[in-house]
Order: C-alpha cells, then sequence, then structure tokens
C-alpha cells in the first residue's frame, strides 16, 4: 500500500451561499500493484479525489497518507509531491522554457540534485515517453506537435521520479495518432517501470484496454471498485449513474442475445477477435 485515504471529506468554499461538498467519506487504498482507472460524470469529484493524492489540496476532514505521510504536514509535502507525480488535463500549457532540456530538467533541478544527476533524470525521462534526447533537448517545445508537446510534459513529471504517476484525462484534446502514442507510452511505463498509476478518463475503450482496477466515482462518492472486467460486468449499475461500458463490450452482449454462444464479457477488440474466431471455428466443427 502506498497511498491510503481515510474518511476523507472535502467542501468547496465552506460556510458561504457557495458551499459545495465535492467528497463525501471516501475510504480508497492503492497498491504499489494498481493501474487504476478513475471514471465518473463531470462534477462527479475526480480531479478533486486525485489532487488530495499529492497534497494539492487538504481534506476538510479525514486524511490521506502517502507513504506513511500525512498530507496535513506541510513540513513533509515537498516528499509527497515527489512520490506523487500529477498532470493535469492540457499539461502542455504548463510548458515555459525556451528548450525541452530545460523544461523537463526544471522540476529536478530545484531538488538539489547535482548536475550529472539532473542531467540523467532529464535523459531518461525523455526517452521513456518516446522521444529522441539528442533530436528535441535543444528544440522549442512549441514547435512540436500536440502529442509531442504533452509527452515533453509527462517528461517532466517523470523527472522527479515518482513513484505514483496521476493523469487526469491525459489524451484529451489530441487526435488518434498522439491519443495512441500517448497511451501506448503509459502502458509501458507501468508494465517496465513499476510505477503505480491513476488514470482518470472518460472512454471506457481506455480504461479497458490499459487498467487493472476501477474506481467509480459519483456526486462525490465511490460507489465502486474492483477489477475491471468485475466493473464491466455491472451493466445496470453503472447506466444508472449515467456511465457506459466498452462498445465491443456492448456488441458482445447482443450479439449473445441474438443466441449467439459467445463470451459477453470481453472488454477489449483484441478479446472479441478471438472469441467470434473461436465462434466460428466451433460453428465450423458442429
Amino acid at each position: 500500500m502506498i497511498i491510503r485515504l481515510e474518511n476523507v471529506n472535502y467542501i468547496y468554499n465552506p460556510n458561504t451561499p457557495f458551499e459545495k461538498k465535492a467528497l463525501d467519506n471516501i475510504n480508497l487504498t492503492i497498491d504499489e500493484t494498481d493501474f487504476i482507472g478513475l471514471i465518473g460524470h463531470t462534477g462527479s469529484g475526480k480531479s478533486t479525489l486525485v489532487q488530495h493524492l499529492n497534497g494539492l489540496i487538504r481534506p476538510t476532514s479525514g486524511r490521506v497518507l502517502v507513504d506513511g505521510i500525512d498530507t496535513k504536514d506541510t513540513g513533509n509535502l515537498l516528499k509527497v509531491r515527489q512520490k506523487v507525480g500529477l498532470v493535469f488535463q492540457y499539461p502542455e500549457h504548463q510548458l515555459f522554457e525556451e528548450t525541452i532540456y530545460k523544461d523537463v530538467a526544471f522540476g529536478p533541478s530545484n531538488l538539489g540534485l547535482s548536475q550529472d544527476e539532473v542531467h540523467e533524470r532529464v535523459k531518461t525521462a525523455i526517452e521513456l515517453v518516446g522521444l529522441d534526447f539528442e533530436k528535441v533537448k535543444d528544440r522549442s517545445p512549441f514547435e512540436l506537435s500536440g502529442g509531442q508537446k504533452r509527452r515533453v510534459a509527462i517528461a517532466g513529471v517523470l523527472a522527479m521520479k515518482p513513484r505514483v504517476l496521476v493523469l487526469d484525462e491525459p489524451t484529451a484534446g489530441l487526435d488518434p495518432k498522439g491519443r495512441d502514442q500517448i497511451l501506448g507510452r503509459i502502458k509501458k511505463l507501468y508494465e517496465e517501470k513499476n510505477i503505480t498509476i491513476i488514470l482518470v478518463s472518460h472512454s471506457m475503450e481506455d480504461i479497458a484496454k490499459l487498467v487493472n482496477r476501477i474506481v467509480v466515482m459519483h456526486r462525490g462518492k465511490i460507489v465502486m471498485d474492483g477489477k475491471t472486467k468485475e466493473v464491466f460486468k455491472q451493466v445496470e449499475k453503472l447506466e444508472e449513474i449515467g456511465l457506459g461500458i466498452p462498445q465491443i463490450t456492448n456488441f458482445m452482449r447482443k450479439f449473445k442475445e441474438k443466441g449467439h454462444p459467445v463470451d459477453d464479457t470481453v472488454i477489449t477488440v483484441e478479446e472479441a477477435k478471438m472469441e467470434l474466431i473461436r465462434f466460428l471455428r466451433s460453428k465450423e466443427n458442429a
């Protein structure tokens, strides 16, 4: 366990006419092997929750522990933020240095590290997001495509060597190519670098392809928490709160309803392909 939320409540604008309870008694444990998909409608509390994970917001009541450190302990917030890297929506809007190297180096340079250590972190982070270090290090980040800018922004967070990476809608506004590149890099980070990842997304297809656990939020509460397939099986409950399931899962459910004996719990196109091949072969051999 690396992060634990205990009875966390958060109220925006308390004691004013605009008071709003954004988080309602949240209890959540995040383990080091987790790749979590955090889903829910706009206003469900997702962004407020993830900002609690590295102390950007601190609970109105309850507590958040990051590797044993209480985020209300302001003297240890730097340690918390080194452990939990948060990538906001449209992180490229936070790029500001004249070169990609300087932008990625900004965070680690403020940790009091040696120049050699900063250089190694910058080089590693840029390569982790799939960019050629020598080709891009001296370029302006503003010369890049949208997807490349997004990757540079993520590299800036990775250069801090976080144990947990939180991504809030990382593919928002990208074209299909840029979206696929970002998702591919996120998957590779999880598989090869053992980084705990929390992915906020409205795309059920992206969630289905990547995560091993889903946390569903609704009106400031966690209403579901389980393995990816187990959550997507609960179609009626998801529909009750206005959420859907992956399109391919919906197709397989309808295909099964027409009398075809197929597994309708598949959640990715690749799984569906294999299941349909199995089904067609079984008909041929019947």
